[in-house]
Formats: C-alpha cells, sequence, structure tokens
C-alpha cells in the first residue's frame, strides 16, 4: 500500500491501514493512494481512474481533467462493524427520519442514511443526487385521494424542499419550502404527515423551535400549536399509526391531535429502532426460544385469532402479542396487547368484529372496545362470556362482513348466534371437515380456518359446511406474513 492517502472533508481521521493510511469519515473509509475504496461497509475495485469530480471511479481507459490515473489496488479492505457502532453511538441521533414509497425507514444523520433497522450507512446523494450535505426533516406523503403527491418523498434542507416519486425528482422541484406549503418556516427541526383519522384532515406537522405548525394540505391552511411535552423534536416519524418524537437517541409517543405523550417515555431509540450490539427491548427474549418464536412472524407457531375491525385494520394474536396485517408495508413488528389496549394483557383466544365494535375474547370474559382513531373499552366490561353472547367458550369466532351473524367453531361443530337478538343462545350449523382448528376469519376473500402453520379458504360459510374434506392447505407465513417457506 502506499503510504500517501489523501482525502477530504472535516473530522476526518486516520487509521492505520497495512503500513499506509485509511482515511475514515462517519464510517467511510477511503484509501485513493492504492485505489481501495471501503463504502456502505462494502469493497469496491474500479476499473479506470478515480474521478475527483464526480466522487467515483471512472470507466475502464476513462480520461479527463478531472480524473487522475492511480495505481491498481495491492489491499483489500473491509472497516467491520464500523457502520453499526456509528449508528449506535451514545452521542448518536438522527437529523429527520421517515417511512419511503415502500415502507422502508430511513434514518438520516450528516451526509449518511440508514434504510432499515439494521445494515450499513450510505451516503444520501447516493440515492437523491441532487442532495448535498445534510438533511433538517424528512416526511412522506401517503395521501391516495391526492394522486399528485401520494407515496412521495420529501426532503428539507435550509428554505427549500424536494420532492422525489418512484425515486426521482419530481419537476419543478427543488422549491422553497413557503411556496410549497404557505406559511412554513425554513430551518426546520423535523417534520411528520399526520393521517385524517387522527387529525380529523390529512395534514403535515413541521416542529421548529419548540412550536408545531400545522399545515392542512387540503385547505392549505396552517396553524400553530404549542406542546410543553413535545418539544425539540430532532426527528419525528409516523409508523403504523403511532407517531414519534426523536429527542437525539431517546424518543417519546405522542398523540398527533393533542401532542399527550402517554406514561412510561421517554425511550432509548437504540433498544426500539435499530439492531444494536446488546441492546433492545426483545434482549431479555432473546435468550428464551420460545418468547422469541411468538414475535417471530416466520416461526410456524399457531394464531390464536384473527380478525379484521370495521377500519379495515387486520389482526393477528399470538402469546399476548399481535402483528398488524394490513400495514405490513411499513414493516412487521409484534406488539403486547396493551399496547393498543390497555387493559389486556396475556393470550387473546378468539376475535371478531361487529357494528364498529371488536370483541377480544380471554377464558370465559369478553372485552368489547369500540373501533375509532384508536379503541376505547365500553363502559362495564369485561364481562361473562355466556352472559353477553349465550356461548360458554370457542375454539374459534369469526363474523363475515355486513353480517350480525356471529360463527361459534368447538371442536368439528359450526355454530350461530344472531347478534341481533337478547338475549343470545347459540344454535347448531352443522359439522365441517376439520377435527380441530386454532383460529378463524371472515373476510372479502372468504372464510379462512387457521391449524399451526396452515390455513384452509372456503368461499362461504355455505361452501364450508357442504365440503367432505378439507380444501387445499396454505402456508400461513408464507401467504399472509411474507416469508420464506
Amino acid at each position: 500500500m502506499g503510504a500517501g492517502a489523501r482525502g477530504t472533508g472535516a473530522g476526518v481521521r486516520g487509521t492505520d491501514v497495512g503500513g499506509g493510511r485509511a482515511l475514515v469519515r462517519e464510517g467511510r473509509a477511503l484509501v485513493r493512494e492504492g485505489r481501495v475504496l471501503v463504502r456502505e461497509g462494502q469493497m469496491w475495485e474500479g476499473d479506470g481512474p478515480w474521478c475527483e469530480r464526480d466522487g467515483r471511479w471512472c470507466t475502464s481507459g476513462g480520461r479527463g481533467r478531472s480524473c487522475t490515473q492511480l495505481p491498481r489496488p495491492r489491499v483489500w479492505l473491509l472497516q467491520a462493524g464500523r457502520e453499526v457502532a456509528s449508528r449506535c453511538a451514545d452521542e448518536g441521533g438522527f437529523d429527520a427520519v421517515t417511512l419511503d414509497e415502500h415502507g422502508v425507514m430511513l434514518f438520516f444523520r450528516g451526509d449518511h442514511v440508514w434504510k432499515g433497522f439494521h445494515g450499513p450507512a450510505q451516503l444520501i446523494n447516493a440515492t437523491w443526487p441532487e442532495i448535498q450535505g445534510p438533511v433538517d426533516a424528512a416526511l412522506r406523503i401517503h395521501h391516495k385521494e391526492a394522486p399528485g403527491v401520494h407515496d412521495s418523498v420529501y426532503l428539507f434542507q435550509g428554505m427549500r424542499v424536494w420532492a422525489y416519486a418512484g425515486g426521482r425528482l419530481r419537476p419543478g422541484y427543488p422549491r422553497l419550502i413557503g411556496d410549497e406549503f404557505k406559511g412554513v418556516p425554513g430551518d426546520l427541526d423535523s417534520a411528520v404527515e399526520c393521517h385524517p383519522e387522527d387529525c380529523t384532515a390529512e395534514s403535515l406537522l413541521f416542529f421548529k423551535g419548540g412550536e408545531v405548525f400545522f399545515y392542512d394540505l387540503g385547505l392549505g391552511v396552517l396553524k400553530r400549536r404549542s406542546w410543553p411535552s413535545v418539544s425539540s423534536c430532532s426527528a419525528a416519524v409516523r409508523w403504523l399509526e403511532r407517531y414519534y418524537c426523536f429527542q437525539r437517541v431517546l424518543f417519546l409517543r405522542f398523540q398527533p391531535a393533542t401532542g399527550q405523550v402517554p406514561p412510561g417515555y421517554p425511550h432509548d431509540a437504540r433498544d426500539y429502532f435499530m439492531a444494536c450490539p446488546g441492546r433492545g427491548h426483545g434482549h431479555e427474549a432473546r435468550r428464551n426460544a420460545t418468547a422469541m418464536a411468538i414475535r417471530d412472524r416466520c416461526s410456524g407457531l399457531a394464531f390464536q385469532a384473527f380478525t379484521t375491525d370495521d377500519a379495515n385494520r387486520t389482526y393477528a394474536f399470538r402469546g399476548g402479542q399481535y402483528f398488524r396485517l394490513d400495514s405490513k408495508r411499513d414493516g412487521w413488528h409484534s406488539w403486547p396487547l396493551n399496547h393498543t389496549w390497555q387493559e389486556l394483557a396475556g393470550p387473546v383466544d378468539s376475535a371478531f368484529s361487529w357494528d364498529k365494535k371488536l370483541y377480544l375474547i380471554q377464558g370465559s370474559k369478553v372485552y368489547i372496545y369500540r373501533v375509532g382513531q384508536g379503541y376505547t373499552l365500553v363502559q362495564g366490561y369485561p364481562r361473562g362470556l355466556e352472559e353477553e353472547l349465550g356461548i360458554t367458550g370457542a375454539d374459534a369466532t369469526f363474523t363475515c362482513p355486513h353480517s350480525a351473524e356471529l360463527f361459534v367453531i368447538k371442536g368439528n361443530s359450526l355454530r350461530r348466534v344472531d347478534l341481533n337478538l337478547s338475549p343470545r343462545s347459540e344454535r347448531l350449523e352443522g359439522p365441517i371437515p376439520h377435527a380441530q382448528v386454532d383460529s378463524a376469519m371472515c373476510n372479502a376473500d372468504g372464510v379462512h380456518l387457521f391449524h399451526g402453520a396452515t390455513f384452509h379458504r372456503y368461499a362461504s360459510v355455505a361452501e364450508l359446511t357442504a365440503s367432505p374434506k378439507p380444501s387445499p392447505p396454505q402456508n400461513v407465513t408464507a401467504v399472509l406474513f411474507g416469508c420464506p417457506h
């Protein structure tokens, strides 16, 4: 390796490499004398001269005043683990956090971005070549009623904003932030989208200097709020219908209409939003194989319940945890029940939805929640299962869309309960071609019966009771959770 290494940029520090010097900046090792480049945790060998102007290797035989021919590399170098360390450092934190149009979480810091919850950093301008240097804020607008902005990623820097769709800069950008979003100031601290079910209208929230600016996308109206509990957000993001404010390495969850923060915050982001060695809210659980299997959507363990509510949220319940199936584009994650239903803990035995309410059954009791922006336990619940539904137990329960008929599976028999009646009672519907099921669900695609790692689909209840044998089995994790077989 040649002894004289060169590099540019402030904050650069040297590392001895094979008798030479590798310049390392924010996890990027650059050795130009000797033609070795380590970037994003990878080693590349160029087939031509290094181009100072473009920051890349020229094509083979490339020439030009901006290119300087350098010798062939004599050392392969890999700075293993350096990116993980920089993401997980105590003095860390992010300039901006957002989901992209594919549901991948983006974490921005300095000139770099991490894509997803683990893996190395990349230069921001490798994906968004028009952006030079750090960004102040970022957000994704997911607004199907406005095709012109739907699934666009906005990056804010100083007084300007860039908008990208499908990974390409939209025509007419960059623009002044005040021209794009009237009244919104520049030099933002952070930004996040807010959906109508949470903010009454499709809105954007901009944070600056302890103030929050609400921008109504439909009306173009700006309002200000002062939230003492949510201030100094260095980054903000909406993920799986929850809103998060990052304060460097810590984060809060907040209610976007009021700024209220639930008890127990702040938490350390390195325990939840990234894979850091020896950290994680599930770090202790990782020592327990069963606990890990419950949280692993691809483990093949049986689910105790499935249901879809009237807001089209689809849930899978297993061992005191739940998964959201309808928001899979934003990533998979298991959550404890009380994360959404504060009064619940432990496994849900079965579930169903009816009349804008979600019914969750545990043992001999049933909890009924009103479905809205969140879930509110109906006063007086939980109540006894027999008192409420006229049944003494169930292996599985389900209702079909726009129907007041509750179907109850016990062993190989199907029973029916008319939810419009009071008091309620069950009556036998008929046998089914399954000796046992773990859970069941009915939606626009038909009736689904789950047992272990497989499920069986029927077009209707009538087809289920008329079938002499089970329909062909399908793999639960592969079909519903996108896991490899």
